[in-house]
């Protein structure tokens, strides 16, 4: 006769990190190799809710966390910076993680994985980037000539303190949030309900406002191309090529790596942003795939 195995749980958990409540998830067996997943620009642990159960029941460690001004973790009004979450990340590693890791992760969350190898590297064994984002903020020359004062004078609204509380009632209103998903998922019936609630939530905390603007307006970090010479660890790169925010003609970097040995670059068609949310079908063997080639 066979025995099932019980269902792996995922328990959310409270860390206290210089004064401040983070939530984290920790999935899967604690003596396996450890996965720690790093959300993009206004999402939070639910994003990586396709993948979790696949990577933990294929034997790995997955930790999630919500990183600062983000989620259910603590919203602060202050100053943020690619900077403030690496070390929120190296913290939380060293904590709980106690062993070198894989980061996986999505935007922001790739960079924040570029950064940790290139500043970590004795706390990660490597890195899986989806749609690697270039920066927190658009640099200014990255942009077309044409949108520069537009994206110059909605930055100055979202700071204004006479004008963007209204500004930021208007971004987050629900009909709002799916249009901007609609825009960059390819398969439109990946834009639930409970995806919009997701990034919706957040934002009724009282200091939603401030934390976005001071995200918004804060400096874009270092750039891939200072990041890449500095890593050596193995790496994935999924990209979704419908993607209109960080279009995969922009990927060149990482497809020029992919010779190196334990590197991989694959584009995934009509998929945008977010590919672990929008094909996980895809994404998730992929990523097992990479890892069991690694022989860690």
């Amino acid at each position: 006769m066979v025995i099932a195995a019980p269902p792996l749980s995922q328990s959310l958990q409270s860390w206290t990190w210089k004064g401040h409540h983070i939530q984290y998830s920790a999935t899967g067996p604690n003596d396996a190799i450890p996965l720690v997943l790093i959300h993009g620009f206004g999402a939070s642990i639910g994003h990586w809710k396709k993948n979790i159960p696949a990577w933990a029941e294929a034997g790995y460690q997955v930790f999630a966390l919500d990183l600062l001004g983000f989620g259910a973790s603590d919203k602060p009004v202050q100053d943020y910076s690619l900077e403030l979450w690496q070390e929120l990340l190296a913290d939380f590693c060293q904590e709980f993680v106690q062993r070198p890791a894989i980061f996986v992760g999505n935007s922001i969350g790739a960079l924040l994985s570029l950064m940790m190898a290139a500043n970590h590297p004795a706390l990660t064994q490597g890195t899986v980037l989806l749609n690697c984002a270039g920066g927190l903020s658009h640099r200014s020359d990255e942009l077309p000539v044409f949108l520069r004062p537009i994206m110059g004078s909605f930055n100055a609204l979202v700071n204004s303190d006479q004008v963007g509380g209204l500004v930021f009632q208007l971004v987050r209103r629900k009909p709002q949030i799916r249009r901007a998903l609609s825009q960059v998922y390819s398969r439109k019936e990946s834009v639930t309900d409970e995806l919009v609630d997701m990034l919706y939530e957040p934002s009724c905390h009282p200091n939603a406002q401030k934390v976005f603007a001071a995200i918004l307006t804060a400096d874009p970090g270092p750039t891939i191309d200072e990041l890449l010479p500095q890593i050596e660890q193995p790496m994935l790169v999924l990209w979704g090529e419908a993607d209109p925010w960080t279009p995969v003609q922009g990927a060149k970097v990482f497809q020029d790596r992919a010779e190196l040995p334990g590197n991989e670059f694959i584009s995934i068609p009509n998929t945008g942003h977010c590919p672990h949310d929008e094909r996980p079908e895809i994404i998730n063997p992929l990523v097992l795939n990479w890892l069991s080639s690694l022989k860690l």
